[in-house]
């Protein structure tokens, strides 16, 4: 019988795993540059005392670039964590090396990370030992979870995507949540009733991979580790409980009908550049993991095309294979439906940083892979460092992407600036500009996500109550924040804003929304934008774990009307099925002006269009905009006997602005006083 494998370990899966009919755990280790690897074991109570070492045999525990071994558990029956020791060619040597023999270092397949009492991130940024202060690695076997019924969900012409971070959904008292459930995977499902009666179909979580607790992080976007769940995301820390919360959300999420994506950083991790800790990555390879560029001295540096002081090398063997088995786990053992990558274009460099002319080969290697066949897979396509991959040029086959090109059109136009008539209706059609569906390349409309507003930027609210930016909190002198095109209706600020500047700004708000949900393609809210939530004016909040960036559900029944208005143009536009198809409208949209030829000069601020909904099992609809600071007359351009019924009017006030389907009044005209700065929306009644 062969049997090398029960004594040496198999060099597969990756990380830790238990082998019931043998009572052993298998470890598995790519460090292909390694010289030197021990394995270290540790009980509960003692981080400074192995209960275990074990020292890798290169002639009997090494294959190709895999060290491996299986631990027998009566050598360590109370072990709960691990970590490795490694060692290999040094700094000064030639090549990229970051080997410290001394550091303690967090398997990368790791399913949970702990942090010891005494956890030290300062110890981490510099040469020498830093035991019993590092991350472990949990040793966890596998245990069961009652998923129930539970599947996969996929919607289509019914998607809308609410961007949420789970900490700032309902940390805040005002959310009403109990106490040990703010914040938390728990919070979340707290608030499902409330998601359903906003009408939100999709949940696009912000990172939820385990970073560094303290790094002074908020937004998540600086991952420790890519497969195991925050546990500060969790009531408890134990690696089991935290896993089982979240797998419970998003039993309870599917149970209500609502996908979850997740938004996942594979391009960079928090151990930064040179200045940064070492945790896993930079002592286990190095040159494996991320890409180098030559410094002023000729010797390798860290490339940094991510802004965050390191860059993945997805070229490499090692890496892609971590971010599909990644993929895989939280598809298969966590049940997400999808995944939203940031800087995705990252996946477009090559290993010497040059981009990639043919499909790089993670795309490839992610979009056909028989278990990822149905998986929603959204791209945010560029990089820091000024690769812009929006629309057809994207490596990513038919993968959906944030559309910045629609979120900056629609902020141009709203805010007032003339001239945006033409990009207004390309966005509106669906960006076929961006996603051409010639014989070439039969790009879909759904592939845009348009958005107004996200995480990364100013939320609604602030979009049209500062022109300026304050993140003087950040600790970047208000010189970070992304630029936008924002107006404040007159009055900088919320506090002694006039009655008029409030409602003007309600109506500014209720344009976005209603823009956003008359489009064709895949819309995406931002959480709290449905109740004016405000961070006022800091547009790049991410290490703002505070009111700044938590949702203050005191102003849910402040704004109650926005509320409402948000969530009927919500339900408005799932009834309207005509809005949202697979393929762009064609021949069955027609476009005006007020007068009614469509108006395209450089001072324009007017549109109209008319769309047929009768092949998709829908009613006409007629949409009249006026950006302009006038109200005009818009004339009805349509063939009597037509019979039209005002369902929106964003210049009214609620509950005017929006009108229960089966409340609708005809209108007698064929004109229609479209005022300054709004919108209306008519359909025809059959």
């Amino acid at each position: 019988m062969n049997n090398w494998h029960q004594t040496e370990g198999w060099l597969d899966p990756p990380g830790v795993s238990w082998v019931e009919d043998q009572q052993v755990w298998n470890f598995v280790l790519y460090a292909a540059r390694a010289s030197r690897v021990m394995l270290l074991l540790f009980n509960a109570d003692d981080y400074y005392h192995p209960v275990l070492e074990f020292e890798f045999d290169q002639y009997k525990n090494k294959s190709g670039p895999v060290w491996h071994c299986r631990i027998e558990i009566d050598r360590a029956p109370d072990a709960q964590f691990y970590a490795y020791r490694v060692n290999g060619p040094q700094k000064n040597q030639e090549g990229f090396f970051r080997f410290d023999f001394d550091k303690l270092l967090v398997d990368p397949y790791a399913k949970a990370v702990h942090f010891p009492p005494e956890f030290d991130r300062e110890l981490a940024k510099h040469p020498g030992s830093n035991l019993g202060k590092a991350p472990l690695g949990v040793i966890d076997t596998d245990h069961p979870f009652d998923w129930k019924d539970d599947g996969f969900l996929r919607h289509d012409a019914d998607l809308i995507i609410y961007e949420m971070h789970v900490r700032g959904f309902t940390k805040d008292p005002s959310s009403g949540v109990p106490t040990a459930k703010r914040g938390t995977f728990a919070g979340v499902v707290e608030k499902i009733p409330y998601l359903r009666d906003l009408g939100v179909t999709a949940v696009e979580l912000m990172p939820v991979f385990q970073y560094d607790p303290a790094e002074g992080n908020y937004w998540g976007y600086m991952p420790l580790n890519f497969f195991s769940p925050h546990n500060e995301y969790a009531m408890g820390k134990e690696s089991r409980v935290v896993q089982d919360e979240f797998k419970m959300m998003v039993r309870e999420l599917h149970q209500a009908g609502i996908e979850v994506i997740l938004d996942v950083v594979y391009n960079h991790t928090c151990e930064g550049d040179d200045k940064g800790p070492t945790y896993s990555f930079k002592g286990i390879g190095n040159d494996t993991y991320y890409m180098s560029v030559p410094g002023q001295d000729g010797t390798p540096e860290f490339a940094n095309y991510t802004g965050c002081g390191n860059t993945l090398d997805a070229n490499q063997l090692a890496v892609k294979k971590l971010i599909v088995d990644s993929l895989r786990y939280w598809r298969h053992e966590m049940h997400v439906d999808g995944f939203r990558f940031d800087l995705a274009s990252i996946f477009a460099r090559q290993s010497d940083g040059s981009i990639s002319v043919s499909q790089p080969p993670i795309f490839s290697q992610i979009v056909t892979a028989e278990d990822f066949l149905n998986v929603r897979l959204i791209a945010e396509p560029w990089d820091a460092a000024g690769i812009y991959q929006l629309g057809y040029t994207f490596p990513g086959w038919l993968w959906m992407q944030w559309n910045g090109r629609y979120r900056d059109a629609l902020q141009r136009f709203v805010s007032g600036e003339q001239g945006m008539i033409s990009e207004l209706m390309t966005r509106i059609y669906g960006s076929a500009d961006l996603f051409p569906d010639d014989i070439q390349h039969s790009c879909r409309p759904w592939q845009s996500v348009n958005y107004v507003s996200s995480h990364d930027g100013s939320t609604l609210n602030d979009m049209v109550t500062y022109e300026q930016k304050y993140n003087w909190d950040n600790g970047e002198e208000n010189r970070d924040g992304s630029h936008e095109f924002k107006w404040n209706t007159g009055f900088e600020g919320e506090e002694g804003a006039p009655e008029e500047v409030v409602r003007l700004r309600k109506q500014q708000v209720k344009n976005y929304l209603t823009l956003l949900m008359v489009s064709n393609g895949s819309p995406m809210l931002r959480m709290g934008d449905e109740f004016m939530q405000t961070q006022n004016g800091n547009n790049n909040a991410y290490n703002q774990d505070n009111k700044t960036s938590w949702l203050d559900w005191t102003r849910l029944e402040k704004h109650s009307d926005i509320y409402r208005f948000s969530k009927m143009i919500i339900a408005f536009r799932k009834t309207f099925g005509s809005i949202c198809r697979s393929r762009f409208w064609r021949n069955e949209v027609s476009w005006y002006g007020p007068d009614g030829p469509c108006d395209m000069s450089e001072h324009s601020q007017t549109l109209a269009y008319s769309l047929i909904g009768s092949q998709h099992d829908s009613q006409d609809l007629y949409v009249m905009i006026n950006g302009s600071d006038e109200k005009i007359d818009f004339k009805i351009v349509e063939t009597p006997p037509i019979k039209w019924k005002r369902i929106v009017d964003t210049s009214l006030p609620s509950p005017d602005d929006i009108i229960d389907y089966g409340l609708c009044n005809v209108v007698q005209t064929k004109n229609y006083p479209v005022a300054a700065r709004s919108i209306v929306i008519l359909f025809r009644d059959t």
